[in-house]
């Protein structure tokens, strides 16, 4: 049998649920356990724990809601200039080939937490869906997640509206 490890799992499956929305923006103020890349005025970006790929980032509004319709302007343009920053900075960084770049919104179109609407921005390499996920069911991240995020960090503190 072959082992393959994701230690930062344990974390998750054993920890204590808060019942906390984890992108409100009361819900922690330990940006790098958390893995919060950038607290913006209405927005924010935080790498995802639990990622496609290295670098999968969620861009969401500090505003609790599960409805596009109930974000104002200046919320809508926030979101888009972080998901154009973001995109930038891993191109730079992680220098992928493509990305995708999207949003699920309600339980029935995949939407892992409904209740807060968030973008997923996931890089592409050529090749990354190799084997392993469709034969093993796995996926392998070449990167611990802390790592990824002391590389990203200093980027995002440079972002200016």
């Amino acid at each position: 049998m072959k082992q393959i490890w994701a230690p930062w799992r344990a974390e998750y499956i054993l920890g204590q649920k808060t019942g906390k929305c984890i992108f409100c923006k009361e819900y922690s103020k330990n940006d790098k356990k958390e893995l919060i890349l950038y607290r913006g005025s209405f927005a924010a970006v935080m790498m995802n724990k639990f990622p496609y790929n290295n670098g999968h980032l969620l861009i969401y509004p500090w505003k609790h809601t599960s409805q596009l319709e109930d974000m104002k302007s200046e919320e809508i343009l926030e979101l888009f200039y972080l998901i154009k920053g973001s995109a930038a900075i891993l191109k730079q960084e992680m220098s992928p080939g493509g990305f995708n770049i999207g949003m699920n919104l309600g339980k029935d179109a995949g939407a892992g937490i409904e209740e807060h609407i968030h973008f997923h921005i996931v890089p592409r390499w050529n090749g990354d869906t190799n084997f392993m996920p469709v034969i093993g069911e796995v996926r392998v991240l070449p990167e611990h997640l802390q790592s990824t995020y002391d590389k990203l960090y200093p980027h995002f503190q440079k972002l200016r509206l």
